[in-house]
């Protein structure tokens, strides 16, 4: 609200006329007012063009540098985001697979390993166990669980 009455009161004071006029000493002079003794002319006044000085130049040189700055911040979030990502995920297959593969070891019953005549040779109940405890120790610290 204040704005508005601020607005409205300034209005008729920036379209008031300038007024140009010579005095008798041949001096100009520029009022808002005419004056009472003396011929005088309204001048319209035009607003400067906004200029481009150096500062300026300057100014919209830091900014770009900041956006581009800021451009280039963000790109290396999300590339060290979207890593983070595809190592959780590569991360949760691999303990998917190991998981499978600790549920199928405890529905055998016995473990074999291949001889050199690929024939099968079970192993004994203490290896057996042994590799069973080894497996579910790598999957617990592997995946956590």
């Amino acid at each position: 609200m204040k704005g508005l009455l601020l607005c409205l009161l300034i209005t008729p004071i920036t379209q008031a006329g300038t007024y140009r006029w010579v005095d008798e000493n041949g001096q100009t002079h520029f009022g808002d007012r005419p004056p009472a003794n003396a011929a005088s002319d309204e001048v319209e006044l035009k607003a400067p063009a906004p200029s481009s000085d150096a500062e300026a130049r300057a100014r919209k040189q830091r900014m770009n540098e900041f956006l581009e700055q800021t451009e280039r911040e963000r790109a290396e979030r999300n590339e060290v985001q979207a890593k983070r990502e595809a190592k959780a995920a590569k991360r949760e297959a691999r303990c998917q697979a190991l998981q499978a593969r600790l549920k199928y070891l405890k529905s055998v019953s016995g473990i074999y390993r291949l001889n050199n005549d690929g024939e099968r040779v079970f192993v004994e109940d203490e290896e057996n166990e042994r590799i069973r405890r080894e497996f579910r120790a790598k999957v617990q610290s592997e995946c956590g669980t």
